[in-house]
């Protein structure tokens, strides 16, 4: 079942952001050779009446894609110039390669309106309602409100508990207020547990938050989750580049299977909201600037826009190609990554 159900998100995912490209290309006219749900082997194919292009499902659910005449490094003599990518104006490829992005960012609100609507909304206002006995537990009190970590303000959460996370052994120093307002400042000591024979550092609280319901409520909580955990994964890139997070930090298609697993042991909307959670994050990803990934492409478009002439076609594709093998890499290496984790 936990196959099934992540087989089924990630169609959905995939098939939302290809979809986006798909519906802009055919506007803007680019001749589309194939839209595909998946990769590697074809599982199954059909074509529509009067209509070039051809709609496939492919072995591996781990992504997919929209082939447009005008990607490949060598031209395509057989596709009229007019139909090519190149030959459309800056704005309808901007909004043909950004249209997936756009596409997966709107299915993560829907998506945490329908939760927020369902159990309620989380509050963005953290409160400790847990706290251990002997760790720490004569510095903090249950009800307290946490107001800044490290010295920074807390204005969402994920990026709290991201802070949190990459104090890793060291004090943890913050800002609460207690039930009557009093605010005092307190330095948390982490204590060492081994559990498994894996080493992690625990500073014996809990953290939760008032919860709150209705149509407005949630409607706001789709807005303030999506804010908060673009933030959250702003700050993880940069947590990448500076060494706070290791590679080993990210998933792959092993690691979500774990996650899609344990989510939905803990019920369905578990699963639900982690549609929404990883939409989120294949539309981030594809923000960033990197070659082969919509981002690399929307760099391209800024480049050309700037210098005011276009780039040369087999020298952008080429380096898409190039960055797509890279990638593929990456993947090999996050993906060992899980299946190490999984051993232990």
């Amino acid at each position: 079942m936990t196959l099934i159900y992540m087989i089924l998100m990630l169609g959905i995912i995939v098939f939302i952001h290809e979809f986006g490209h798909f519906i802009f290309a055919k506007k803007a006219g680019i001749y589309v050779y194939e839209f595909s749900i998946g990769m590697g082997p074809r599982i199954f194919k059909f074509n529509r009446k009067n209509d070039e292009t051809e709609y496939s499902i492919r072995l591996f659910p781990i992504g997919g894609y929209v082939q447009m005449a005008g990607e490949e490094i060598e031209e395509d003599k057989d596709i009229p110039v007019e139909k090519r990518m190149q030959s459309k104006t800056w704005i309808q490829r901007f909004l043909t390669v950004i249209a997936g992005i756009m596409f997966n960012f709107i299915l993560a609100l829907i998506i945490f309106f329908i939760v927020g609507l369902t159990v309620g909304c989380p509050s963005n206002k953290p409160y400790i309602n847990l706290v251990d006995d002997g760790i720490n537990s004569n510095l903090i009190s249950v009800g307290d409100r946490i107001l800044e970590v490290n010295g920074k303000k807390v204005i969402f959460i994920d990026k709290m508990l991201l802070d949190i996370q990459v104090n890793n052994s060291k004090p943890l120093k913050l800002k609460l207020q207690d039930e009557n307002g009093s605010k005092r400042d307190v330095t948390l000591n982490p204590i060492e547990v081994n559990e498994d024979g894996k080493v992690t550092y625990k500073y014996g609280i809990g953290i939760g938050n008032d919860v709150e319901k209705g149509f407005l409520a949630a409607l706001k909580y789709s807005f303030v989750k999506f804010a908060s955990l673009i933030t959250q994964m702003v700050f993880v890139v940069g947590y990448l580049f500076t060494g706070k997070l290791g590679l080993s930090s990210l998933s792959g298609p092993v690691g979500i299977f774990n996650v899609v697993g344990e989510s939905a042991q803990a019920g369905f909307i578990n699963l639900v909201y982690l549609t929404g959670f990883i939409s989120l994050n294949v539309g981030f990803m594809n923000v960033l600037p990197i070659p082969a990934l919509d981002g690399g492409r929307i760099l391209f478009l800024i480049i050309e826009k700037i210098k005011g002439s276009k780039i040369d076609v087999k020298f952008e594709n080429t380096i898409h190609v190039i960055g797509f093998a890279l990638l593929m890499i990456l993947m090999v290496v996050i993906t060992f990554n899980d299946i190490i984790r999984i051993i232990k």
